[in-house]
């Protein structure tokens, strides 16, 4: 519904009413008269005052008070001249019908002026419970936005509905700084003298453009959105005329709510940066703080041995210590390596997955080989399904799974306890469980051991805290899923299941390396 224009002369009385209304009602006023002509005797004529006060009433209740004052002029006249004696003539011969031919013109008037207002109250009413509804609707949806875009979306729709007019809306960028181009009209921008007045509107928090006094030069008219703590922008519409009485006033309503909700997105937009901001610096300073931790560790253990090799003579025995702490470091150093590269491989997503069959053997044997030395003090059991199918997966990563699960697994596990790797397949998935005897996770830990830079608390062992959150990265890569739990009696339990569907040994597939 659109909101009708309200001005001050909706309020007074107006003789203001079109040709065809004052056409109307002489022809009403006539067709009575021919209709009632039968009634033109002594007796009938009080009749007919009657039936013309009724007919004055019903045009008023739809007609201006410029009608209908001509239909209680002409209404008086035709029953002077053609009913009351007597006839054809403006002459009255009885005092009685010169007081009810002055009677009857006064209630006729009043009659029409009465009923007039009446129906311009009622108007007035309708329009007031419109305005109402208006913005209520128009609280209720941006109340129930959420977002800017949201907020936008609501603001452009409802003023289209209830004006009749195009909005666009261009914001800051936080800096007090207008864009060029709306927030949602991306393909929209505004010309240099546009910017110019719409820079001034938002610096001024004044109208500027057409129908101001300010830049006129303009098409498009600018209205700052002002708020109490932030001003977000400036709304420019296209006006034929200038906004005047009520509804000004509900225009203006309409921009304080909009931009309330627009200020409580844009401090929240705000808000977020600046936690994410903290929150980037405070990752930061603990990758910063945990890789120089981390590096200076296996570097100055390559360097203290090398230095040892190089400016003094050993046995082969102490030469062998000192090259296997080089290697041991070396290995280290590469596993950190990795896991960053690895993480940013996630993070950017680039990662892409190769699948094809492979024996789970051969990852077994493959990864338990390279952790030998990190198993010795545990004894591994490892329980594969038997007859277990070739499954299909990318080996270089499912192979940094497992060896990254293991791995976390010897950090924690006391030494001696047993380590259990089953694996099978079933439904269609591949399951592999990594089963621990150690103390198992904090139960208010289990949700978060697979972000980024996680480590228990009251940990001893060094790392970055990204091997699990790689894990979980390339099993869902995979299209699986993996999981953390505490097992009574045993210690912590990680499973992954993988999707890898029975082969079809006649027909199967290999990809080419």
């Amino acid at each position: 519904m659109n909101i009708r224009k309200l001005t001050r002369e909706n309020r007074v009385i107006s003789f203001s009413s079109g040709i065809k209304n004052y056409f109307l009602s002489v022809m009403v006023i006539g067709l009575t008269a021919l209709l009632c002509s039968p009634l033109s005797n002594s007796q009938g004529y009080h009749l007919v005052s009657f039936i013309l006060l009724f007919m004055v009433s019903i045009l008023a209740t739809f007609m201006g008070i410029g009608p209908v004052f001509l239909a209680s002029a002409l209404s008086a006249l035709v029953w002077n001249y053609f009913f009351i004696p007597p006839n054809l003539t403006f002459h009255i011969d009885k005092a009685e019908d010169i007081l009810m031919f002055g009677m009857f013109f006064i209630v006729a008037l009043l009659n029409g002026i009465f009923t007039t207002r009446v129906r311009r109250q009622e108007q007035l009413a309708v329009e007031r419970e419109r305005r109402t509804n208006a913005l209520f609707q128009l609280s209720g949806r941006l109340s129930g936005a959420s977002g800017m875009d949201e907020v936008l979306t609501v603001a452009i729709a409802e003023i289209k509905s209830h004006f009749s007019l195009e909005p666009f809306f261009i914001l800051q960028d936080g800096n007090k700084v207008l864009h060029t181009a709306g927030r949602l009209r991306k393909d929209r921008k505004l010309s240099p003298l546009e910017y110019q007045v719409a820079e001034w509107s938002f610096t001024h928090l004044k109208p500027a453009g057409a129908h101001t006094t300010t830049l006129p030069e303009t098409e498009q008219t600018f209205f700052p959105l002002a708020g109490s703590q932030v001003n977000p922008g400036v709304l420019a519409v296209k006006l034929e005329k200038p906004l005047h009485g009520d509804q000004k006033v509900l225009w203006e309503t309409f921009l304080a709510q909009i931009t309330s909700a627009l200020e409580r997105e844009f401090l929240g937009e705000l808000a977020q940066k600046a936690r994410f901001l903290d929150e980037s610096d405070r990752l930061y300073k603990t990758l910063f703080s945990s890789i120089s931790h981390e590096l200076r560790i296996p570097v100055a253990t390559i360097m203290g041995a090398s230095d040892t090799l190089l400016n003094s003579a050993h046995p082969s025995e102490i030469q062998h210590v000192l090259m296997n702490e080089v290697f041991t470091a070396s290995l280290r150093l590469n596993r950190l390596i990795e896991n960053l590269l690895n993480m940013s491989r996630l993070e950017s997503g680039l990662l892409s997955v190769r699948l094809d069959w492979h024996d789970i053997n051969d990852l077994v044997n493959k990864v338990t080989e390279d952790l030998r030395d990190e198993l010795r003090p545990y004894t591994l059991v490892v329980s594969v399904q038997e007859n277990m199918p070739l499954v299909r997966i990318d080996f270089g990563l499912m192979e940094q799974v497992l060896y990254n699960l293991l791995y976390n697994t010897t950090q924690y596990a006391p030494v001696a306890s047993e380590i259990h790797l089953d694996i099978r397949h079933e439904g269609g998935r591949l399951i592999m469980q990594v089963t621990d005897s150690g103390p198992g996770l904090p139960e208010e830990d289990l949700p978060k051991v697979f972000s980024k830079f996680y480590r228990a608390e009251g940990s001893l062992t060094g790392g970055l805290g990204l091997g699990l959150s790689i894990v979980r990265g390339f099993v869902e890569a995979h299209n699986g899923q993996v999981t953390a739990e505490n097992i009574t009696g045993e210690g912590a339990r990680f499973s992954l299941l993988i999707p890898s569907e029975n082969p079809d040994i006649e027909n199967l597939p290999f990809e080419k390396s």
